[in-house]
């Protein structure tokens, strides 16, 4: 009896303590999507993007130029040309056609690659920042709303931006 009074004791105060401890669960959540926003480095790399989007876009509008200026070229002529510099002609021309395809699809690539190495520091430097606060905090979970997928958000949940916007140093 006395071993089952024992026994009945502790688990008595393991639940009592598991459930003290679940009251204390501490939650939080941020707009990461905003907190990216209000980043200066985030400006300085669309700068960046923009800048290497317009040149490749430049570049770009070079050869369709080039391309229509030889079709314009061949049309004019080509009744006058003989047989077989007419097929040369055309086969230049659409080999050309096929360079700036190519070349829109690995400037396509190079663009989506470029972002991304470029908002790669950003989202780790913003990631340390919201891990930092959530730890000082003692939160055990940190949401993200920006996804969408956090369908309930308590008013006990701790709002992290104004926090994480301070350890950046963003005001």
């Amino acid at each position: 009896m006395k071993n089952l009074l024992s026994v009945l004791s502790v688990a008595l105060f393991v639940f009592i303590a598991g459930s003290a401890n679940a009251q204390e669960l501490k939650f939080g959540h941020v707009d990461l999507q905003a907190l990216i926003q209000v980043m200066p480095e985030r400006t300085a790399a669309e700068a960046e993007y923009g800048k290497q989007a317009k040149d490749l876009e430049d570049q770009l509008t070079s050869m369709q130029k080039e391309l229509e200026d030889k079709f314009k070229v061949y049309a004019e002529k080509r009744d006058s040309l003989s047989e077989l510099v007419r097929a040369a002609k055309e086969s230049e021309i659409q080999t050309m056609q096929q360079n700036i395809q190519n070349f829109q699809t690995v400037a396509q690539q190079q663009l989506q690659k470029k972002q991304n190495d470029m908002l790669k520091p950003i989202f780790d430097k913003a990631d340390k920042a919201i891990s930092d606060v959530a730890k000082e905090k003692g939160l055990i979970y940190v949401f993200d709303i920006s996804s969408r997928v956090v369908l309930y958000q308590s008013a006990l949940s701790l709002d992290i931006m104004p926090l994480a916007k301070a350890k950046l140093g963003i005001k």
